[in-house]
């Protein structure tokens, strides 16, 4: 028996394998699909999910490791789409296939989550970790210098 909490929720897990990925637990066990399956190496960021607020690839992140740590995935980060992330997002008209946003969401919160000084060369650097086949990096740039003022500026006060 395994106990994780997923968006500020308690869940026991029975009958589940400990090396099973928090990917499988997260899409086949709590039904949250919104973490997507991409590469299963680690390699493309789609499965980004927070774990204990530090983005993590959730395809190779046995659940075991995970018990008792607070994750956060994209259903957690707003119940009602209107993170500022989220709502950047749309006004930048980032998504195309939007198969990748959101792994890029995640690795994007987590990065303005701390305190960064933002700018082309950190935030890519900051989001190296994610592949968008789309190539639409560049509106994932704008879009994070969108939301940043309104994340920092709610931390300060905070």
């Amino acid at each position: 028996m395994i106990e994780i909490i997923v968006n500020d929720e308690r869940h026991t897990l029975d009958n589940v394998p400990e090396d099973m990925p928090l990917l499988w637990v997260l899409r086949d066990h709590l039904k949250l699909t919104g973490t997507k399956f991409g590469c299963g190496g680690g390699f493309c960021g789609a499965c980004t999910v927070h774990l204990d607020g530090n983005a993590m690839r959730s395809c190779v992140l046995p659940v075991a490791a995970v018990a008792g740590h607070r994750i956060t995935t994209i259903e957690g980060l707003s119940k009602t789409g209107e993170h500022p992330l989220q709502r950047a997002w749309v006004e930048e008209d980032v998504p195309q296939c939007g198969y990748c946003q959101p792994g890029q969401l995640m690795s994007a919160a987590a990065f303005l989550d701390g305190k960064p000084e933002v700018n082309d060369e950190t935030i890519s650097a900051a989001m190296s970790g994610n592949v968008c086949r789309c190539g639409t990096y560049a509106r994932i740039r704008r879009a994070i210098k969108r939301a940043a003022p309104e994340l920092l500026s709610s931390k300060k006060e905070a």
